[in-house]
C-alpha cells in the first residue's frame, strides 16, 4: 500500500505504534495477592515456613531423593531453584552440581532471602548464589542456566505469561524447565488444593507449551501423590 502524502504516513505511524502499544500492555494478575504472606513475612514467620516447607509430612521433602532422580542433573551444570522459599533442596542441588557446577536459589520474597543468605553462610554452600527476583522477572542472565526447577510455586505465579518468558531467556538452548506442583481434581484433590490452586496440571501444561517450552514427559515418582513433575525443554 502506497502512501503519497505526509499526513498519510504520519496517521499510518500512529496505527503502527498504537498496535505495538496493544501488543505491549502489561499482563493482569491472574490470582492477586497469592503471595502477600511471603512478601509481608518477618524473621519469625520463616521459621514457622521452616517447619511447614521441610517436615517429612511434606510430600516434596519426603519424595527428594526420587524428584533428584527425575532430574538427573549432571556435575557442572548451573540450575535454578525458583521459588527457593526455605532453601530445602539447596544443599542437594549444590551436592549434584559438583565443584564446578552453580545453583541459583531465587525467590522475591525478602524475608526468605534473608533466611536463603543465612542458610547459605551457616551450611558453608559456597555454591549457591541467592537472587532476589520479582513478580515478572526470574532476576537470572539470559542464556544463563540449564536447568529450572520450580517446585509448588509456579501456581504462584501472578503474571504467567511474563514470568514463563523470562524463564525462557534464562534457560540455555535444550535446558531443562521442571514442575512441581499440585493436583488439583475435582472430588479427588483436598479442599485447600482446590481453593488454593487457579487451575490444573492441562491449564498449566497448555500454558508453558504456549510460551515456546516442549513437553518431554511426566516422570512417577515415588510418594508423590498430591503432587505431579513435568519436564519441558526450551527448544
Amino acid at each position: 500500500m502506497a502512501f503519497s502524502s505526509p499526513r498519510a504516513l504520519l496517521f499510518a505511524a500512529t496505527l503502527s505504534l498504537l498496535g505495538f502499544a496493544a501488543c505491549q500492555a502489561p499482563e493482569k494478575s491472574v490470582k492477586p495477592g497469592i503471595n502477600k504472606p511471603f512478601l509481608e513475612a518477618t524473621a519469625e514467620d520463616i521459621q514457622v515456613f521452616v517447619g511447614i516447607f521441610e517436615g517429612e509430612s511434606r510430600e516434596i521433602a519426603a519424595a527428594s531423593d526420587g524428584i533428584m532422580a527425575a532430574l538427573n542433573i549432571q556435575p557442572g551444570m548451573e540450575i535454578a531453584d525458583l521459588g527457593a522459599g526455605t532453601g530445602l533442596y539447596e544443599p542437594l542441588f549444590q551436592k549434584a552440581v559438583g565443584d564446578d557446577g552453580r545453583v541459583y536459589a531465587v525467590d522475591l520474597s525478602p524475608a526468605m532471602i534473608d533466611h536463603l543468605n543465612q542458610r547459605v553462610a551457616d551450611e558453608n554452600l559456597d555454591r549457591v548464589t541467592v537472587v532476589e527476583c520479582s513478580a515478572t522477572n526470574c532476576g537470572l542472565e539470559n542464556d544463563s542456566v540449564d536447568l529450572i526447577y520450580i517446585c509448588d510455586t509456579y501456581h504462584h505465579f501472578e503474571y504467567p505469561q511474563t514470568s514463563l518468558r523470562s524463564i525462557y531467556r534464562a534457560l540455555r538452548s535444550g535446558g531443562t524447565l521442571a514442575i512441581v506442583d499440585f493436583e488439583r481434581i475435582e472430588g479427588v484433590s483436598r479442599p485447600w488444593i482446590m481453593n488454593h490452586m487457579r487451575a490444573g496440571k492441562d491449564v498449566f501444561r497448555a500454558e508453558i507449551e504456549a510460551a515456546g517450552f516442549e513437553f518431554i514427559e511426566e516422570p512417577m515418582v515415588d510418594g508423590l501423590n498430591e503432587n505431579y513433575l513435568l519436564l519441558f525443554r526450551r527448544p
